[in-house]
């Protein structure tokens, strides 16, 4: 199960710790992010509640730029390449949010995703994917060859056979 963002808290709902210059925000449901929030030099001197009203600052700005976010799923055009090998992350990476590709297997029956003309394993594949969790997703699958096309979705359950 993903992990919860932080949230406003009070000082009951969270424990400070200190390292070094910066404070450990662990909140007491185990569901929510624990936090290094990097503070500085004065980190040491000051109080919990100081931390902790500063911490909540931050959260309300976040929660105040989520509610203002009208996010846009960039799509790389067909013909471009989608993903790129990140030698510094010996990873691949995506160039944008939206992905193009084919299902596929190994001779053992494991998945495997062609993108770009380019196998890769799960392994892989979930690899570039992680840079996104906590995010959300929705995976149309489509005729290998309707890949750059727009589906149309109907939503219904696939229990409904008359729909």
């Amino acid at each position: 199960m993903p992990r919860k963002r932080p949230f406003v808290a009070s000082l009951d709902q969270v424990r400070i710790t200190r390292d070094g210059e910066v404070a450990i925000i662990e909140y007491a449901d185990a569901d929510v992010w624990t936090t290094n929030f990097e503070l500085g030099p004065g980190a040491q001197s000051m109080s919990d509640q100081e931390i902790l009203d500063r911490w909540n600052r931050g959260v309300e700005a976040t929660e105040d730029l989520i509610a203002e976010y009208e996010h846009e799923c960039v799509e790389i055009p067909p013909g471009r390449p989608q993903i790129q090998w990140d030698e510094r992350c010996q990873t691949w990476t995506m160039r944008g949010e939206v992905l193009r590709g084919q299902v596929g297997d190994d001779e053992h029956r494991n998945p495997t995703v062609e993108i770009d003309g380019r196998e890769l394993t799960w392994e892989e594949f979930g690899q570039m994917v992680v840079v996104n969790a906590g995010w959300g997703f929705r995976l149309c699958i489509v005729p290998d060859d309707e890949t750059h096309e727009r589906p149309t979705i109907v939503v219904r359950d696939s229990d409904d056979a008359d729909a």
